[in-house]
Parts: structure tokens; C-alpha cells; sequence
């Protein structure tokens, strides 16, 4: 495996687990441990933005290692890999910048809430989606 490989499974690595670690350890510890739900609610806010900021980061590193020097980015990158990271990121893009305003507002809470969990699973799914398709190229390039 190429050392530029290696940075984008490491990338991957890290957005998926954040992602993970953010949605299912970190945000569920926080409304059942603070005094009050909108307290927990505040906080979460804060950790699912700096999550997008992570996700970012993570795809932008992803998206300079898909490219060979001087090219475009190639669509069977990483075995099919570029349109599943596109769309997770598109996914964190509409979720801080469309939803989370919404839920912060306390516009409808019930169905942002049901689009923000929808998008960030999205996100979730793509950004292991293209862990699994990185992940790939370490068995089939012994180099």
C-alpha cells in the first residue's frame, strides 16, 4: 500500500469512527448524564458541528489522495469509492447548514430531528462505505 493510500484509510478511519463514536457513545451519554435535556441538546449541538468540521477535513484529505497529480479526481478511485464520499459529505453539508439551524431554532423538532438522524446515518453509512472500499486496496496491492 502506497503511503498516500495510507493517509486516505486513515482518513476514512477517522471520520467513520467519529462519526461513531459522536452518535452512538458520546451524544446518548450527554442526555443521560446532564441535569437537563436542553443542556445536553446545547452540547450536542456543538459536537455534531465540530463532527461536520471533522468530516471536512477527513474528505478533503480524500479527495486530494483520489487524484493523481495533475488530474481530476477518478470516479472508480479506491474501487467506486469518490461517489460514496461525495455524497456523505454532501450529507454533513446539508445537516449543519440546512437542519441543525432548524433544530436549533426548535422549528418542528420532531421531523428535523427525524431529517438530521436520517442525514447523519446517511453520512455514517457513506463514510463506511468508503472505509470498506479503502480498505480493500491493502489486499488486493501487496506493495
Amino acid at each position: 500500500m502506497k503511503p498516500l493510500d495510507r493517509l486516505g484509510l486513515l482518513a476514512a478511519a477517522l471520520w467513520w469512527g467519529s462519526l461513531t463514536a459522536v452518535g452512538a457513545w458520546v451524544v446518548p451519554l450527554l442526555f443521560a448524564h446532564l441535569s437537563t435535556p436542553a443542556l445536553a441538546g446545547g452540547m450536542a449541538a456543538r459536537l455534531f458541528a465540530a463532527q461536520t468540521w471533522v468530516a471536512l477535513g477527513c474528505g478533503l484529505v480524500l479527495l486530494m489522495v483520489s487524484r493523481p497529480r495533475g488530474q481530476a479526481p477518478r470516479m472508480d478511485w479506491a474501487g467506486g469509492a469518490l461517489p460514496w464520499l461525495l455524497a456523505g459529505l454532501l450529507a454533513a453539508l446539508l445537516l449543519e447548514f440546512g437542519v441543525a439551524p432548524r433544530i436549533v431554532a426548535r422549528e418542528n423538532l420532531k421531523l428535523w430531528h427525524a431529517v438530521g438522524s436520517g442525514l447523519y446515518l446517511l453520512q455514517w453509512a457513506c463514510a463506511g462505505a468508503v472505509l470498506y472500499k479503502l480498505a480493500g486496496l491493502r489486499s488486493a496491492d501487496p506493495s
